[in-house]
């Protein structure tokens, strides 16, 4: 029971890999609330979880937004301790090019919009809420397309290195006024998550596909939902509290290199 005790509230929770972080932490003893822009959504997953858990509606662009779910969860639970900014869109849902050279600006500032200003939003309310009460740990969620070019997805690439960034301004933002917050991000790379499933199909071809889809990650595979939320609980948790302003990649090995697999013999 890693966290137990804590109130933690999970951005773009309704499914993916949102929703294992939040049922990660209520199993590990926090009382969760778990958001999303799709309400009936969250009010699933947070269903499924049980009395340990909580829905909200939280588009997490609009500061009015924010500000309800401050309020309700204070109404609640008094405190909030642990914020995990989740919430992201590639930008390639709909269809829109998102490559360098054709991007629309109205395509990149949705882009932008949620996984950046979120992330912002967020952030502000965090510290306005833990800081009055002594401290908690924010976790951004980034991704390996914010350390690397990514020229087919422009815009989706811009917005995660401007989380890492920022989740380093606000760690030495809060470091420097001694409130007590954590800020730290995690860096997932191709995390088996619906939102890949209408390229893999279901078909005789799927697992050529997803074979495919791996093939220059080193450890030739896609990451589990789990496997981040198991570094979701290290860094909510007590045990990281000397961690702050720190990334943790989880990518089956792309940001060390390429790999250099020798052939087996026949």
């Amino acid at each position: 029971m890693r966290l137990q005790g804590k109130i933690a509230l999970v951005t773009g929770a309704g499914r993916g890999i949102g929703a294992a972080i939040a049922q990660a932490f209520a199993a590990e003893g926090a009382h969760v609330w778990v958001s999303d822009i799709d309400a009936a959504a969250a009010e699933a997953v947070a269903g499924a979880i049980g009395p340990a858990a909580s829905a909200l509606a939280l588009d997490v662009r609009e500061p009015d937004d924010w500000r309800d779910a401050e309020r309700a969860i204070l109404a609640r639970d008094g405190r909030l301790d642990v914020l995990v900014n989740n919430a992201g869109i590639t930008g390639l849902e709909d269809g829109a090019a998102q490559d360098v050279a054709t991007v629309a600006l109205t395509d990149w500032r949705a882009v932008l919009a949620t996984n950046l200003e979120g992330v912002v939003l967020g952030c502000q309310m965090a510290i306005r809420v833990m800081g009055a009460r002594g401290g908690g740990s924010i976790v951004n969620i980034a991704s390996r397309s914010g350390h690397v070019g990514i020229p087919a997805a422009a815009a989706y690439a811009a917005s995660k290195a401007a989380v890492l960034n920022h989740t380093r301004s606000v760690a030495l933002h809060c470091a420097e006024r001694d409130l007590g917050i954590r800020c730290n991000s995690i860096s997932p790379a191709a995390i088996l998550t619906p939102i890949w499933e209408p390229m893999l199909g279901d078909g005789p071809e799927r697992a050529a596909r997803m074979a495919d889809f791996v093939a220059d990650t080193p450890l030739r595979r896609f990451g589990e939902p789990a496997e981040v939320a198991a570094l979701a609980v290290l860094l909510a948790s007590d045990e990281a509290r000397y961690m702050t302003g720190s990334d943790l990649a989880l990518d089956g090995g792309l940001l060390a290199g390429t790999a250099a697999r020798p052939e087996v013999e026949q």
